[in-house]
C-alpha cells in the first residue's frame, strides 16, 4: 500500500512549476522550502539533492513565490513565470534566520514569539569543542545538572536545563535530533557523545516552555539538533589530535542518484583522560576519568516527486567510561566504570496534499543497554585511601514511537496545525549488591522496573489578521499510563539466589494520568526594526521508570522509588523585545517568570520506611548512623524568575554576540522541610555570560575567541556555606586557514588559562582542565 501510495505520486503528469535554488556562490540548496501562495490556498514543496523542485498544479490567478532555508534570508516575489525559475538566496541577517523548532513549522526568526537560539554550520565548526554539550555552552541560558562536561561526567547527571528549570539528572528540556526525541527513555538524561558535531547542519534552542506542541520533556525548553542532508559526491573529514587525548576522527560522505541521496556520517575518539576530584582531597582511589567513544548514522532520502519527501535514518552508538576512581581492596583494582551501546531508526515523510494540505509523519525506535558499576568510598586515614565495588547494574530498555502532523492555510490569515504522538518505554535496572568486605561476591540481586505508554493530542493556530501581527494558540492534551511496576528482591548466598526478601514486590499498582498545557502569544512588529512579544504558557514532565520504581544509594544516602509520584507542572510568562539597529546590530531582551508545581526532589524521613509505614514505598530503609533514608516525591513549588539579553553585531568579515542571563530560581514551597523555603535552587547560578567573537577572511584566517563565565552557585538544597560553589570564567579560541581548495588547517583550545573550577562536593570535584587539539579539515565534492 505504501509503495503504490510513492508509486502514484512518482507518476503524476508533468510539473506546472519547475525551479532551482541555489546560493550567491551557484551551489544547490537543498531542503529549502518553496511555497506558492494564492486566492485559491497554498502549494509547498521542498528542493531535492541537486536545490531542485517541482508543483504539479499551477495556481489560479496571480500568486507568490515564498522561498525559505535555515541560514539564509526569506525570498518573497511574485510568480511570473513556471519552468526553470532560480531563486539565489542571501545570507540571512539574525531575524531573518528560518527556524522549524517553536513552533513546529517553519518562520523566520523574527516572526516567533519566543525565545530562539540558533547555531548553524558556522559557529559549530568555530568553536574547540569536541563535544556537542560543550558547543551549546556558548548560550548562557544552557547547562547541564552540574558543571561538568560530558568528557568526565557519569550519563546520569548529563541531564539539561534551560534557565535552571528543575536542574537534576533528569532533563526538564526534550532534545531532539531531525525531531526524533533523544532522551533516554529510562531516565530522561541524554548521551551528549553521541552526535557528530561535524556533520550538523545547526542546534536550534528554545529556551521556553514547549509542552504545548511537545508534551514530555518540553517543560523547560526544546533543542532541536538537525543533521545535513546529502549532497552529490561528498566526502568530508575532520582528524584531530590533542594533549588529553588520542586522535579523533569526524567524517562525513554522502551521494545523490536522481531521486535518492545518501549520507553516512559518525565520529570515533578516545580520551587518555584527566583527575576530577581536587588535587588536595586526591587519594588511592582515584585516577582519570576517560571516555571513548564511536558512532555511524546512515541517512537515506528518496524525493521521487513534488508532492512527497521521505528520509529513513538509523545508526549504532558505543561508549566507554572510567569514571576516575577503583578498587583497591578486590586485588586487580577494578575500575569504577560504564558503558551504553543504543541502536536506533526512524523514519519521516512529507505529504503535500490537494487544496493547500500537508502532512508529515514519523516514527522511531531504540535499543539500548546500559551497564555501570559503583564504588564505594568508606571513611578511612588518609582519606581515599581504601575503595570497595558496591554494586552492579544493567539496564536494558527498549522503546518506540510515532507522530503525526497535519497542517492548512485558511485563506491567508490562519496557519492551522494538529497532531498527535505516542511512545512507549520498557526497561528496567537489574542489580548485584556486593559484599561489604571486598567488593567482589554478589549478596543482594534487585530487579526495578516497568513499562509507560503517553499519548498526547495538539492543535494550533498560528493567526496574523495584519502584516505586523502574529498570534499564536496552541493547546495539548496528553495522557500517561505507568504499568507493570515491580520491585523484584532475593538474597544471594555463596552465589546461590535465596528467598525473596521483605522489599520484594512483583505487581506495583499502576497509575494514569492527564494533563492539558495550553499557550498564548503574541509577536508585534512596531515597525522595521523594533518587535515586540510576549506569551502565556504551562508545561509538564511525568516521572521516569527511573523515578517510578529503582532505588539509589549514594554514600550514606539510600534513596527510595516512589511509584505514584505525578507529573510535575509549570505555569509561566515572558515578555520580550528585539531591536535591529543600522549596521546588523541586534539587540534582545527577554523576561521570564516560571512557577514548578510538584518538582520531584528528594527528602530525607527519619522514620523507618516500609510498604505499610509508607505506602508508596517499594522497599524498606532504616534510618541509622550508617544510613540516612530518603524517598524521591512530589513537593511544593519553585520560582524562576529572570532576565536574558543578547547584541549581535556583523560587520563584513567579523562578528561579535555577547549574551547574559540573570536566574533567580528559589523554593516558594515545600512542606516535608520548611527551612529550605527561600533558598535558591541547588545547581543554578544567578548570573552566566558569554562573549564570542569571530574574523573570517578564507584567504587569511578564520579566527574565533568566546569567554564564558558562571556565576556561584550552591551544591545543595540547604545553601550550606561550604558547600557553595564559587564563580569561575574559561577562555577558549581557535584557528584556521585554508591551504589550497578543500584543504584547512586548525588549531584549537579550550580553557586556555587552565582555570580550575569546581564543580561538585564531597569530595571536591573539578571541570575540564586544558584541552587543546590541531588537525586538518578535507572536504572533497565531485559531479
Amino acid at each position: 500500500m505504501v509503495f503504490g501510495l510513492i508509486l502514484s505520486f512518482s507518476l503524476l503528469a508533468d510539473p506546472a512549476i519547475t525551479g532551482v535554488v541555489k546560493d550567491s556562490g551557484g551551489g544547490a540548496i537543498v531542503g529549502a522550502s518553496v511555497i506558492v501562495q494564492s486566492s485559491s490556498g497554498e502549494q509547498q514543496t521542498y528542493t531535492g539533492p541537486d536545490g531542485r523542485f517541482s508543483i504539479d498544479a499551477a495556481p489560479s490567478g496571480s500568486a507568490t513565490l515564498i522561498v525559505r532555508a535555515a541560514g539564509f534570508a526569506e525570498q518573497k516575489q511574485p510568480l511570473s513565470s513556471s519552468h526553470d525559475i532560480e531563486i539565489v538566496l542571501s545570507p540571512a541577517a539574525v531575524l531573518e534566520n528560518v527556524t522549524v523548532t517553536p513552533g513546529r513549522t517553519e518562520q523566520r526568526l523574527g516572526d516567533v514569539a519566543a525565545s530562539v537560539n540558533i547555531l548553524d554550520g558556522s559557529d559549530i565548526k568555530q568553536s574547540p569543542a569536541v563535544v556537542a554539550d560543550d558547543v551549546l555552552r556558548q548560550i548562557p541560558t544552557f547547562s547541564l545538572f552540574t558543571r561538568a562536561s560530558s568528557l568526565s561526567a557519569h550519563p546520569t547527571s548529563q541531564g539539561v536545563s534551560l534557565r535552571g528549570i528543575g536542574p537534576s539528572g533528569v532533563s526538564r528540556t526534550l532534545v531532539m535530533e531531525d525531531g526524533v526525541p533523544v532522551n533516554d527513555p529510562f531516565g530522561g538524561w541524554v548521551l551528549w557523545t553521541r552526535f557528530p558535531t561535524e556533520s550538523v547542519d545547526r542546534i536550534e534552542v528554545v529556551d521556553g516552555p514547549s509542552s504545548s506542541l511537545y508534551g514530555n520533556y518540553a517543560m523547560g525548553g526544546v533543542i532541536n539538533i538537525l543533521s545535513q542532508a546529502p549532497s552529490r559526491r561528498t566526502i568530508e573529514l575532520k582528524p584531530q589530535y590533542g594533549n588529553l587525548t588520542s586522535p579523533k576522527i569526524d567524517y562525513f560522505g554522502s551521494d545523490v542518484w536522481g531521486k535518492v541521496g545518501i549520507a553516512v556520517d559518525g565520529a570515533a575518539y578516545d580520551t587518555d583522560g584527566f583527575p576530577i576530584v581536587a588535587e588536595a582531597e586526591r587519594g588511592k582511589v582515584d585516577n582519570n576519568a576517560t571516555v571513548k567513544f564511536n558512532n555511524t548514522n546512515v541517512k537515506l532520502d528518496y524525493n521521487p516527486g513534488s508532492h512527497l519527501a521521505t528520509f529513513i535514518r538509523g545508526g549504532y552508538f558505543h561508549e566507554e567510561r572510567n569514571n576516575g576512581k577503583h578498587s583497591t581492596v578486590d586485588g586487580i583494582g577494578t575500575p569504577e566504570q560504564n558503558h551504553s551501546n543504543v541502536g536506533y531508526l526512524s523514519g519521516t515523510a512529507k505529504f503535500d496534499l490537494p487544496h493547500g494540505n500537508a502532512l508529515e509523519a514519523t516514527a522511531f525506535g531504540n535499543d539500548e543497554h546500559f551497564f555501570s558499576n559503583f564504588l564505594a568510598v568508606p571513611t578511612a586515614n588518609p582519606p581515599r585511601s581504601v575503595g570497595r565495588m558496591s554494586l552492579n547494574q544493567t539496564v536494558p530498555t527498549h522503546d518506540a514511537g510515532g507522530m503525526a502532523q497535519w497542517t492548512h492555510l485558511f485563506g491567508s490569515m490562519n496557519f492551522v496545525s494538529g497532531g498527535f504522538d505516542y511512545h512507549w518505554v520498557t526497561g528496567e535496572s537489574q542489580e548485584d549488591s556486593l559484599d561489604m568486605t571486598t567488593g567482589t561476591s554478589v549478596t543482594l540481586h534487585r530487579v526495578s522496573g516497568g513499562n509507560q505508554q503517553s499519548t498526547g493530542l495538539y492543535v494550533q493556530d498560528i493567526i496574523t489578521p495584519f502584516s505586523n501581527l502574529t498570534i499564536t494558540l496552541a493547546v495539548r492534551y496528553d495522557h500517561f499510563s505507568n504499568y507493570d511496576g515491580h520491585n523484584l528482591e532475593n538474597s544471594v548466598s555463596n552465589g546461590v539466589v535465596g528467598p525473596p526478601t521483605v522489599s520484594n514486590n512483583a505487581a506495583l499498582p499502576s497509575r494514569t494520568d492527564n494533563v492539558g498545557t495550553p499557550r498564548a502569544a503574541v509577536n508585534y512588529r512596531a515597525n522595521e526594526r523594533l518587535s515586540l512579544w510576549g506569551d502565556v504558557n504551562t508545561g509538564f514532565r511525568a516521572p521516569t521508570l527511573n523515578e517510578l520504581y529503582r532505588q539509589f544509594r549514594k554514600g550514606a544516602v539510600l534513596t527510595l522509588a516512589n511509584y505514584s509520584l505525578v507529573p510535575e507542572r509549570l505555569t509561566g510568562g515572558e515578555l520580550g523585545m528585539t531591536y535591529s539597529a543600522p549596521h546588523d546590530i541586534t539587540l534582545r531582551v527577554t523576561g521570564f517568570d516560571n512557577h514548578v508545581k510538584d518538582p520531584v526532589t528528594n527528602v530525607t524521613i527519619t522514620t523507618p520506611i516500609t510498604p505499610i509505614n509508607l505506602p508508596t514505598a517499594s522497599a524498606t530503609c532504616t534510618p541509622s548512623a550508617a544510613t540516612v533514608c530518603q524517598q524521591r516525591q512530589n513537593i511544593g513549588r519553585t520560582e524562576i524568575i529572570g532576565v536574558q539579553t543578547a547584541v549581535d553585531v556583523r560587520y563584513k568579515k567579523l562578528t561579535a554576540t555577547a549574551a547574559y542571563v540573570y536566574d533567580h530560581a528559589t523554593v516558594k514551597e515545600n512542606n516535608s522541610n520548611p527551612a529550605v523555603v527561600g533558598n535558591f535552587l541547588p545547581q543554578v547560578p544567578q548570573n552566566r555570560g558569554s562573549v564570542q567573537g569571530a574574523y573570517s577572511d578564507p584567504k587569511l584566517v578564520t579566527a574565533a575567541v568566546d569567554v564564558q563565565f558562571v556565576g556561584s552557585q550552591y551544591d545543595d538544597d540547604l545553601n550550606t556555606p561550604s558547600r557553595l560553589l564559587p564563580k569561575y570564567s574559561v577562555t577558549n579560541f581557535t584557528l584556521s586557514r585554508t591551504i589550497v581548495k578543500g584543504l584547512d588547517v586548525f588549531f584549537g583550545m579550550q580553557n586556555v588559562f587552565n582555570t580550575v573550577y569546581n564543580v561538585a562536593t564531597l569530595p571536591t570535584t573539578i571541570g575540564t582542565p586544558r584541552l587543546y587539539n590541531g588537525g586538518v579539515r578535507i572536504r572533497w565534492t565531485g559531479k
